[in-house]
C-alpha cells in the first residue's frame, strides 16, 4: 500500500510518502503561492508515488476537542475526497511540528520556514505514526 501524508497549512502543505516497507519520508512541500497550485502538486505526487491512501494531520486542541484549525483541515479534506476519491485517515498532529522544530534545534540545522521543508518533516512524523499504530492494530488482530 502506498500512502501520501499531508500536514495542511495556510500558505504551505507538507508531504511525505510511504509504501509497504513502512518508513515514511518527507517529500518537498506544496509551497505554491495559490490553492490552486498547492492542489496540483498534492495531485502530482499522488500520481508519481501511485498514493492510494491519504493521511491528514488533524490538529486537535490539546484537550482534545475539534478546534477552528480541525475543522479548516475537514475542509481541506472534502476538497481532497472530491477530487482524488481516495480513502483518507485523520492522525492526531497535535505537537508535531513543535517535535520536528526541537529535532532539528538538536542537529543544530535552521531550514527556513518558506521552504516547507518543517511541514515535510512534520507530516512525515503524523504518516509514520499512522503506520506504527495500524502496524500495532494488525498485529493485535492476528494474535
Amino acid at each position: 500500500m502506498n500512502y501520501l501524508g499531508i500536514d495542511w497549512g495556510e500558505k504551505r502543505i507538507g508531504l511525505a510518502f510511504a509504501d509497504e516497507i513502512g518508513i515514511a519520508m518527507p517529500l518537498p512541500a506544496a509551497v505554491a503561492p495559490s490553492k490552486k497550485e498547492r492542489m496540483r502538486q498534492i495531485e502530482t505526487m499522488i500520481t508519481q508515488r501511485r498514493a492510494q491512501e491519504l493521511v491528514v494531520g488533524y490538529p486537535l486542541n490539546m484537550d482534545g476537542s475539534v478546534g477552528f484549525k480541525a475543522r479548516e483541515v475537514d475542509e481541506f479534506i472534502v476538497e481532497l475526497e472530491k477530487r482524488f476519491r481516495l480513502p483518507i485517515h485523520r492522525v492526531d498532529e497535535r505537537l508535531s511540528s513543535h517535535s520536528v522544530e526541537q529535532g532539528l534545534k538538536g542537529q543544530k540545522k535552521k531550514p527556513s520556514r518558506q521552504s516547507g521543508e518543517i511541514d515535510s518533516r512534520a507530516a512525515a512524523l503524523i504518516l509514520q505514526d499512522f503506520i506504527e499504530e495500524r502496524n500495532i492494530s494488525n498485529a493485535a488482530q492476528g494474535s
